[in-house]
């Protein structure tokens, strides 16, 4: 379960960070929450979001980027995985078994 403090986003903050990636909280007509600049590897989050919201926001720009966990601290592996591991489960719990 992933936790909506500003603690988390700070940690979300962190791992963009060692994957090389500005966040910067900015005003914007986005019609997703965000936009990613490929080229200079920075994503825009609307500044107006809440704490909830920009969690959201990172967790969805983390789905689309590519990268590689080498650059990364143990703790942002470490983060990572929790991240899959709840998304999986969460997809899996969505499914109906027959």
């Amino acid at each position: 379960m992933v936790k909506y403090t500003t603690h988390f986003l700070k940690k979300l903050e962190t791992l963009f960070s060692e994957l090389d990636y500005t966040v910067r909280y900015e005003k914007g007509t986005f019609q997703s929450g965000y936009c990613i600049v490929e080229n200079r590897k920075v994503a825009v989050v609307n500044k107006f979001f809440d704490t909830e919201s920009r969690i959201n926001v990172l967790l969805e720009v983390l789905g689309v980027i590519d990268y590689t966990e080498e650059k990364l601290s143990e703790k942002s592996v470490k983060l990572l995985k929790g991240i899959r591991n709840n998304s999986l489960t969460d997809e899996n719990e969505e499914e109906p078994s027959n």
